[in-house]
């Protein structure tokens, strides 16, 4: 069969650079979903994306479908003939659909029931009848912001402009809101022409020669090698932020490197906000000496080629040492605010219209933040520490450099902390108090700051939970989501002594002293502890624990998180080590039986039989080591502690029927199988566990 190569490329006006990701992961997928659909076998296929257009290019697509030989199924035997012996109506109807008649029915035994069967052929179409349809591809593309332009009722990310679509060297024709396919397309903006494709594999060469470069990973590796060029030529050091580095490579189509000065005086700064405002505004790679320290020069990427890069740069020097202005403007009328006058700015702010204003907020943190540090037993002066770190901790919201730079805050609240005189402790925490910000964020550091950290997340997760916030799908206004995986991630690193439930617990006691509306806590703390237990399975996947064991050690509550995740990873290890097998049979067969248990009280003058002393006696052996292995929270060398039950369990089962019809008797074994279940539990509930040993 003979193969062409296929290329589609839609040409718009600028994409915002932050959709451009997600819309060359789409074309790919859905372009691979509508090929296999459409039947059309294919060696591979490439994706382009640049600001003014997409593409794909399909290499060895094969001119047609395979020809369709089936043997399609229709109702069973009984229903296709009637009384009579003859074809019924749902036997005619059947073929009639097939494009048969009842002549070409066959009788098959499937499963044990006889149905009829037709063989339809089907031949396969050509791939130039198909190709058209890459329409629909376009079309089904979703963005998170779409626009309508003119009269047209197209709602798409930009307008289109052109059409290039090629089946070798043959236009494939289909248009979208009038614009018509053709052999067309445009290069750069302002180097480039519009050009003629001569065939699909020509695209990325002929762009190239009008100086766009489609390939995105081209593009970021053009960007990179002239950086480092830069770098080796500078002597300096450019850390090369990905997110960044990506956001540039999708604002350029073909890009030039090159490197700029501002004033040294801005120096002086803190260099958080020098490097946001390089950032954030200008899209500028800062730049640092060998040993780390911030330099007064800037990498930036130029949407084209090296003319006049001299004037280029004069350009963009001027914009930033006007940016760079503002900051040391923000930063030095900040200094001139006290931070208790700060403070007071922060009533008349709101946090959130049911949960009252930020200066609500803060009463409510710094009397968490305190009782945590108490509960956690930290001397007088962590507990201080924390108090003025909570009391002073959104101060900073309220600054000219965080207004203009939101992710700043935190920062700014160490510096200006620093600057006003506060101890270290207290300053760290200011900053410690956003940490993790993201998923693979560092944690909190510093005592003052990990408590600080959680009082503010449990706070914000418990209010809002508490007045009906919960997050729902995709929406989640207040990153709750992101909050309590950090709540987790610290509970389990710090190995806190208190638990999860003695934390809610105490956070809840300070919500009921406040006069915020909230009709029954104890729905609320049953609310915040699903969701937490949803992080933590989330966090227990991707670390390859699966639900069912994150279950079998919450069953009893989430407790002291550091020791949950132990629990759970021995747990996955062990349900797959065949060598614990014989253990885990005898536990799960008493743990069974034991949750018909009303009482752990065993009456030993009640034991009729060898086995259920020897089963008692091993028990309240096996129960000291256990119960001094489980306070070391030394789990695995605990649960090779209960395997000493395996053999006593076994002979118990073997020599003793445990629900006889004298009650007494019964509820005495059930008791003493529930004494094992007590153990066991302190583990995890291993009834709930599907065991996968090989055997």
């Amino acid at each position: 069969m003979t193969t062409s190569n296929v290329l589609f490329e839609i040409g718009l006006e600028e994409m915002p650079a932050r959709f451009l990701t997600d819309t060359e992961k789409q074309l790919s997928e859905k372009t691979a979903a509508w090929l296999d659909e459409s039947r059309l076998a294919y060696e591979k296929m490439d994706t382009f994306i640049t600001p003014r257009r997409f593409a794909v290019l399909i290499h060895n697509l094969e001119s047609k479908q395979p020809d369709l030989h089936e043997e399609v199924r229709g109702p069973k035997l009984q229903i296709a003939k009637d009384q009579a012996g003859d074809w019924s109506k749902a036997a005619i109807g059947f073929c009639k659909g097939q494009g048969k008649t009842v002549e070409d029915i066959v009788v098959k035994t499937v499963d044990g029931h006889e149905y009829i069967f037709v063989e339809k052929y089907t031949e396969g179409q050509l791939a130039t009848a198909i190709l058209p349809d890459f329409k629909d591809v376009v079309l089904s593309l979703n963005f998170p912001k779409n626009m309508r332009w003119g009269d047209r009722s197209l709602r798409f990310i930009r307008p289109i402009k052109w059409i290039l679509a090629l089946n070798d060297t043959d236009v494939i024709p289909f248009e979208i809101e009038e614009v018509v396919s053709s052999n067309d397309t445009r290069g750069h903006r302002f180097l480039g022409h519009t050009i003629t494709i001569s065939d699909a594999l020509s695209y990325q060469a002929a762009l190239k020669d009008e100086y766009v470069i489609a390939s995105t990973t081209e593009r970021q590796a053009m960007i990179v090698e002239q950086i480092k060029a830069l770098e080796t030529a500078q002597d300096f050091v450019v850390p090369i932020d990905e997110d960044l580095l990506e956001e540039v490579t999708h604002l350029v189509e073909y890009p030039t490197v090159f490197y700029g000065e501002f004033s040294k005086d801005f120096l002086d700064v803190p260099e958080e906000a020098l490097i946001t405002s390089m950032k954030e505004h200008q899209r500028y790679f800062p730049v640092r000496q060998t040993d780390h320290t911030l330099l007064p020069y800037f990498i930036a990427v130029r949407n084209g080629n090296d003319d006049h890069i001299d004037t280029v740069k004069r350009g963009n020097e001027k914009v930033l040492n006007a940016r760079l202005k503002d900051a040391v403007f923000f930063y030095e009328e900040d200094q001139k605010q006290s931070i208790e006058a700060n403070n007071d700015k922060l009533t008349r702010m709101v946090f959130q219209e049911k949960l009252g204003t930020l200066h609500d907020k803060v009463e409510r943190v710094t009397a968490i933040s305190q009782s945590v540090a108490i509960a956690l037993q930290f001397d007088q002066a962590v507990v201080k520490d924390v108090h003025r770190a909570a009391h002073i901790s959104k101060f900073d919201l309220v600054t000219q450099m965080v207004n203009e730079f939101t992710n700043l805050q935190g920062v700014m609240g160490e510096k200006y902390a620093r600057l006003k005189g506060e101890s270290e402790a207290v300053s760290v925490a200011l900053n410690e108090q956003y940490m993790p910000r993201h998923a693979h964020d560092a944690l909190p550091v510093s005592t003052v700051g990990q408590i600080l950290s959680v009082a503010d997340k449990m706070d914000t997760i418990v209010g809002c939970i508490a007045v009906g916030l919960m997050p729902t799908g995709s929406q989640d206004p207040y990153a709750l989501r992101r909050q309590a995986m950090g709540v987790v991630q610290i509970l389990e690193r710090f190995g806190w002594s208190l638990s999860f439930e003695d934390l809610l617990d105490l956070i809840v006691s300070h919500y009921e002293t406040t006069a915020i509306a909230v009709n029954d806590y104890d729905v609320v703390k049953h609310n915040v502890t699903d969701f937490f237990r949803a992080r933590v399975s989330y966090i227990a996947k991707e670390r390859g624990v699966e639900r069912d064991i994150i279950e079998a050690v919450t069953s009893l509550g989430l407790g002291q998180l550091h020791q949950l995740f132990i629990k759970a990873n021995l747990l996955e290890d062990s349900r797959k080590d065949e060598a614990f097998k014989e253990t885990e049979e005898a536990l799960v067969r008493s743990l069974n039986l034991a949750k018909k248990a009303t009482t752990t009280e065993v009456e030993a003058h009640l034991f009729d039989n060898e086995s259920e002393t020897a089963l008692y006696q091993t028990l309240l052996e096996v129960r000291a080591s256990f119960e001094a292995r489980i306070k070391e929270e030394a789990y695995k060398e605990a649960l090779e502690e209960l395997e000493a039950l395996t053999p006593a369990i076994n002979r118990f089962f073997d020599e003793t029927m445990v629900m006889v019809d004298n009650d007494k008797v019964k509820n005495n074994r059930l008791a003493l199988l529930n004494q094992v279940k007590q153990l066991v539990d302190q583990l995890g509930d291993f009834t709930q566990i599907e065991w996968k040993q090989q055997f």
